[in-house]
């Protein structure tokens, strides 16, 4: 993917960016950039300083230092401007109103609004627009989050796990429609769970563990990263487990009956040495990590690396 570069390309730009809570640092010296059209999978465990960092990028909370741009200006000043939408996890929903109510009041007060109809169909909320808001299930609860997002032509939506409370169907329906988005040139951030959602979706994506950027890159970049492959086969009668899991630049192993996986930092000196105990391994697969594996693997190297 080519990105340009230079403040005037930037989406959003964080510059050492720190926010703490007392002791503790929920982003630390964090510094970023997204550029337009790009749709980013913001990942890390619980603690990471996600949810700071999406407050910051919308202006609900101020750093302690550095700084944070939308689209050359502050935050606020983006959001009064009609240029960012948000759909996050810690917003409540009006409850005595119908979902057309919401969605029609999003639309008048949006600078650059689309027609309510339209932005009832893209979200999927079309069938319950007379259903009372509190009468909702969680997904359709997301849905209508998702409509609010979107109900004028903004040029950032940012997306804190969006599809929580969805079933299969209704994300795959959701993400296309955030290709789309992203394809008329929005710039799409999004923070999730769902690792397969981030590796199918996203152009970029971002790991933060302990509120700094551990990783960037595409979905195979950050597989390349995590530095280890996947091996897995099956064995026949007995076999010496201990010398199973002596076998060289081993990272994991886990033995099911018959079936061994494990993951190595060197595949092919491990599939040398298990041919040297003189077994005879069936079904061999070597294979690159998924990213929830890599995720897994780059933050546990990172606590390794600070305990």
């Amino acid at each position: 993917m080519t990105m340009t570069t230079g403040a005037a390309s930037r989406a959003v730009g964080f510059e050492q960016v720190t926010k703490a809570y007392g002791d503790v640092r929920a982003v630390d010296g964090l510094s970023l950039e997204l550029h337009p059209g790009e749709t980013v999978a913001l990942l890390g465990p619980n603690g990471a300083g996600k949810s700071t960092t999406l407050d910051l990028l919308l202006g609900l909370k101020q750093p302690d230092s550095g700084s944070v741009k939308v689209f050359g200006t502050s935050p606020r000043q983006a959001i009064v401007a009609g240029r960012v939408g948000a759909m996050l996890q810690s917003g409540g929903l009006m409850e005595d109103v119908s979902v057309v109510e919401l969605v029609r009041l999003a639309c008048a007060l949006h600078p650059k609004p689309f027609k309510v109809d339209d932005v009832m169909a893209r979200a999927g909320v079309s069938q319950i627009a007379d259903r009372k808001v509190n009468k909702l299930s969680g997904g359709q609860a997301q849905r209508v989050r998702f409509a609010l997002a979107t109900a004028g032509d903004s040029d950032l939506i940012v997306l804190d796990e969006p599809t929580t409370g969805m079933d299969v169907s209704a994300r795959q329906a959701f993400w296309a429609t955030m290709r789309e988005q992203a394809d008329q040139g929005r710039t799409v951030l999004f923070a999730t769970h769902y690792l397969e959602e981030a590796d199918a979706i996203a152009d970029r994506v971002l790991v933060l563990h302990r509120g700094r950027l551990l990783a960037d890159g595409t979905a195979a970049e950050i597989k390349a990263k995590a530095g280890a492959r996947r091996v897995s086969f099956d064995l026949e009668g007995a076999f010496d487990e201990a010398a199973l899991r002596r076998l060289p630049f081993l990272t994991s192993i886990d033995i099911s009956g018959q079936t061994v996986r494990v993951q190595s930092s060197d595949a092919d000196a491990t599939v040398h040495a298990l041919y040297g105990l003189g077994v005879y391994p069936r079904n061999l697969e070597v294979a690159g990590l998924g990213l929830e594996q890599a995720f897994v693997a780059i933050t546990e190297a990172e606590e390794a690396k600070q305990s």
